[in-house]
């Protein structure tokens, strides 16, 4: 078991969500078609909990170890975001591109593997390992929801001619990831604490990440304060979104990540 049957679980996946976009097309009525759409999602999400559970009792630790072990959970949170958010606006195209994201992040794992099965230092064996790095990546594919949203009505604003919508519903993502982004820091300096007698120390990831913070607040602000400037807000919300994937992984291209004790395992 463990990483061997990657594949495929992937395949699984992916011929549950083709199922879920393609059979709907042959049904008449909406109500049949939703319910097709639902099921099929949510079984490719069911057949990749599913491996994540088994891997976890294979490695005999969390997979949140390494940079591809948090793309797992990336790919399982994406579509599961993006069914809820379905299930709640109907809003087909971005359930769709939440799916294709996610298979995008599992054919990266699949073919780029890495050291999947490196032990835990002794930092990493902490209460907050576990809530700390979920609620970030469970933040973050909230996040990418909200800036779908954005990309998409700044799309249709620019090349269909349609004034900037749904701004709104990525309002209320952006609130929700804010909030575990904050839950994210707060799990950080507590960890932090614990492991090296520091709540804060100015590492590369730590002041990516308050800069990540920072600049979702700044969309929050300007949503508040400057309502009709619908543009700017899509943009900001672009922008916050580039921050967050250097925060996540760009942090290790970088020089100054170099000495980061945050940065992923190598290959």
């Amino acid at each position: 078991m463990g990483w061997n049957n990657f594949g495929l679980f992937i395949t699984g996946s992916l011929i549950s969500w083709l199922i879920g976009v393609t059979m709907p097309l042959f049904s008449e009525k909406l109500k049949q078609k939703d319910t097709k759409i639902i099921l099929f999602t949510a079984l490719g999400i069911i057949v990749l909990l599913v491996f994540i559970i088994q891997l976890w009792i294979n490695l005999d630790r969390p997979p949140l170890r390494t940079l591809g072990e948090t793309r797992l959970w990336y790919s399982f949170f994406l579509p599961l975001i993006g069914l809820v958010i379905f299930i709640r606006w109907r809003l087909h195209w971005l359930l769709t591109y939440s799916l294709a994201m996610s298979l995008l992040f599992l054919l990266i794992n699949l073919l780029k593997p890495e050291t999947h099965d490196q032990t835990l230092m002794p930092a990493l064996q902490s209460f907050w390992f576990i809530p700390h790095v979920l609620v970030y990546i469970f933040a973050y594919a909230i996040l990418a929801a909200s800036a779908l949203v954005a990309t998409h009505s700044l799309f249709v604003h620019k090349f269909q001619k349609q004034s900037i919508k749904n701004l709104d519903k990525a309002d209320q993502l952006v609130y929700l990831g804010f909030a575990f982004l904050s839950l994210g820091l707060i799990f950080g300096a507590l960890w932090a604490k614990e492991a090296w007698g520091h709540y804060w120390t100015w590492d590369p990831k730590e002041t990516w990440a308050l800069l990540t913070w920072l600049f979702y607040l700044l969309y929050i602000h300007l949503r508040y304060h400057r309502p009709q400037k619908l543009k700017l807000h899509s943009w900001v919300l672009g922008l916050s979104f580039a921050v967050l994937l250097i925060c996540w992984f760009g942090v290790n291209y970088l020089a100054t990540g170099a000495n980061s004790v945050h940065t992923y395992g190598a290959n």
